[in-house]
């Protein structure tokens, strides 16, 4: 096993970042998270001692906490509860009322439809290095959400509950028995994904370029049952005000995020980054050579990072992983790997296995 903790010399010593990561999530995110915790047989309180939490911040719904260590709280918390859908589970129970300042705006707002839109245009100051968005896509809607910092590689359980309490915004106005057209998400299709369907009430795909909630046009212009504009205008000017900005991130973590959120259609070209973040190519190129890093360097280190997350998750076929990291061929794929840890895929998993 010491063979696969060792590092990759093809990277070089990266630069001190001119950037600090400025990344934090409200803490009524967290809401019920202690009781939630324990009626799944965990001890919250080990949870939070991992990943350097105080306890007592969760008390202030307001209080910011860092994105990172909120994003692992989940995915610790399914490691130690034993429930690998720990996250679908929490954010299904997760009511507007339960979220604070930006579940506030989306119960003031007038219709479904505004509340979506308010959802998708404020929840960055809620959770930052977060993009969120809501469009039509042919015939059906779209709300989508992603993680932008590329850093933060394990996320499954934050995307599941993100895409939860979307869907009760939905039901707050229209009725529990709503169920949305598809559901989409980043992360390969978990050991459980039966239960997904069942709690979304819809097809749910996995491996997708980003997490989404696809629903039909019926509905956006019923009016929300607490509506109220001038706690709504009030609420939107708070939550700008609490949340101080949307959050600032590396280039580099930026750059990996983009990467990362186009490898499910095949490797990136530096261009389609470049215009993603709205500079030019030569610039991008530039700013990566700041990190000693080039293009190249940064999609063989983000296949790298998500190809050592998905292996160790034994229900994730090697072929899946290849698929989602953009490899045309599982034969590429296990060149990459052997490169990268020395082994196989499938002997680096037999090796996890027996550890």
């Amino acid at each position: 096993m010491a063979d696969m903790q060792a590092t990759n010399s093809r990277f070089p010593a990266m630069a001190p970042r001119a950037v600090s990561n400025q990344r934090h999530v409200l803490a009524a995110a967290a809401t019920g998270f202690r009781d939630f915790v324990g009626r799944n047989g965990g001890n919250a309180a080990q949870v939070f001692s991992r990943v350097g939490v105080e306890e007592r911040q969760l008390d202030d719904v307001n209080i910011p906490l860092d994105l990172g260590a909120y994003v692992s709280m989940m995915e610790i918390a399914a490691a130690q509860t034993g429930n690998d859908n720990f996250g679908l589970w929490y954010g299904q129970q997760f009511r507007p009322e339960m979220l604070g300042l930006i579940g506030g705006i989306a119960i003031a707002s007038p219709t479904l439809g505004d509340a979506l839109t308010n959802l998708a245009k404020l929840f960055p100051y809620h959770q930052q290095a977060t993009e969120t968005s809501f469009s039509r896509e042919g015939g059906l809607l779209r709300w989508e959400y992603r993680i932008l910092d590329g850093g933060i590689v394990a996320r499954r359980q934050d995307a599941e509950l993100t895409l939860g309490m979307v869907v009760n915004v939905f039901r707050h106005c229209l009725g529990p028995s709503w169920a949305p057209e598809e559901v989409h998400c980043e992360h390969p299709k978990p050991e459980g994904w039966r239960e997904h369907e069942s709690a979304f009430a819809a097809p749910v795909y996995f491996g997708q370029r980003t997490n989404a909630v696809i629903f039909r046009n019926d509905g956006l212009t019923r009016r929300m049952p607490h509506a109220n504009l001038r706690k709504l205008n009030l609420l939107c000017d708070e939550i700008v005000q609490v949340g101080g900005g949307t959050g600032v991130v590396s280039l580099l973590d930026q750059v990996k995020g983009e990467i990362r959120s186009r490898l499910p259609d095949g490797l990136p070209y530096v261009e389609t980054i470049a215009d993603a973040l709205g500079i030019p190519r030569w610039t991008l190129q530039r700013r990566l050579a700041d990190y000693g890093v080039s293009f190249s360097d940064a999609v063989d280190l983000v296949r790298r990072e998500l190809a050592e997350r998905h292996i160790r998750q034994a229900y994730v076929s090697i072929v899946e992983i290849a698929d989602i990291l953009g490899y045309s061929e599982l034969s590429a794929f296990s060149r990459a790997f052997r490169r990268w840890f020395g082994l196989s895929p499938q002997k680096y998993r037999e090796a996890l296995l027996r550890a």
